[in-house]
């Protein structure tokens, strides 16, 4: 049965051409009736991912498209692709600086479609950031740049997998950065942004969130440290009074095994590392990343652009997947959530 999209179809961009982006949506377009796959189309280069699905022997037609009204149509025959130009040829394994500006392009272009309504939601390719910087990108990463690129907004960064949902309130910075720069106020917007999506995003009528503490033991009462009491505990108290369901500062290291992790909903971690570790620990080949915040719905991939992995066939699909199955079903909740709203 064909899927009616709720606005359009979905947009995938490119990614780091020389990483595995460019076979992980080949291998999704496969899966596209075995995992009921919501259209989607790619911003790449349509020669360069005909030539290497001929390469991969992925039996993946590929049809350039002039627009994304294109695409529904086209995606049960084709995979559909919304021409970007490369500047240089694409070597596995080897990112080149030439080509970066095509990588920003494609996700300008998406962003665009999705702020226009030609799309429902945005699904990102993993990029390589050395070499985005070296071609002049100033952003640390790709959640910081889409919430420029909409003037501003406080982007929250999601990492999920089937057992487990963290978010970081502290995203890429260095770890003395990072632990100068929490406050709690960034702890209360952080998880006010969080509780809100669990519900319109997630479906969670009353989410539970756990926080974590930032010291070891969750500062053994200040003895080993004094951000807990006078940083964390007064933000999950005006997290309780703003009416969200919410614990801690809990310690760390005891709050992501099985047992733990039924007691909440989504953890707020304080750093990138307390938050990535557990869940790429937990569900790494299906963990993907959830920007809220956002005025449009953009999933991507929890990992990288596996170089060692390029053009061989071997990169797993999962993330891919479950990135592409969650950016549909967000899309789908905001959605009906307007139409009950205007309603």
């Amino acid at each position: 049965m064909t899927r009616l999209p709720p606005h359009g179809p979905l947009a995938l961009t490119m990614g780091e051409p020389a990483g595995v982006s460019g076979e992980l949506a080949l291998m999704a377009w496969l899966a596209r009736h075995r995992d009921e796959q919501a259209p989607f189309l790619v911003l790449d280069d349509p020669a360069r991912l005909a030539n290497l699905a001929a390469l991969l022997d992925l039996d993946v037609p590929v049809r350039a498209v002039a627009d994304a009204s294109e695409a529904s149509s086209t995606f049960a025959e084709a995979l559909p692709v919304l021409p970007v130009e490369l500047a240089a040829p694409v070597i596995p394994g080897q990112p080149n600086a030439r080509n970066a500006p095509a990588v920003i392009a494609a996700i300008d272009r998406a962003v665009d479609l999705a702020q226009r309504g030609e799309v429902r939601g945005i699904v990102t390719g993993p990029v390589h950031k050395a070499t985005l910087y070296e071609a002049g990108f100033r952003s640390p990463g790709q959640t910081e740049y889409l919430a420029e690129k909409v003037g501003g907004a406080r982007a929250v960064m999601m990492l999920a997998c089937p057992q487990l949902r963290v978010v970081p309130v502290t995203i890429h910075m260095r770890l003395r950065d990072a632990v100068q720069s929490l406050s709690t106020a960034s702890i209360v917007a952080t998880g006010k942004i969080l509780a809100e999506a669990l519900q319109t995003d997630f479906g969670i009528p009353h989410p539970r969130l756990a926080v974590a503490g930032l010291n070891p033991h969750a500062g053994e009462d200040g003895a080993m440290g004094d951000e807990e009491r006078h940083v964390i505990t007064p933000a999950v108290a005006a997290l309780a009074d703003a009416g969200i369901h919410v614990f801690g500062p809990v310690a760390s290291d005891s709050m992501f095994h099985a047992q733990a992790r039924g007691e909440y909903d989504a953890a707020l971690c304080m750093y990138h590392d307390q938050a990535l570790i557990p869940v790429k620990t937990i569900g790494f080949d299906e963990g993907i990343n959830v920007t809220l915040g956002l005025p449009f719905v953009r999933t991507s991939p929890d990992h990288g652009t596996a170089l060692d992995l390029a053009s061989t066939g071997r990169a797993h699909p999962g993330s891919m997947l479950a990135a592409l199955t969650a950016a549909d079903e967000i899309a789908l909740r905001r959605k009906h959530a307007t139409v009950r709203h205007v309603a």
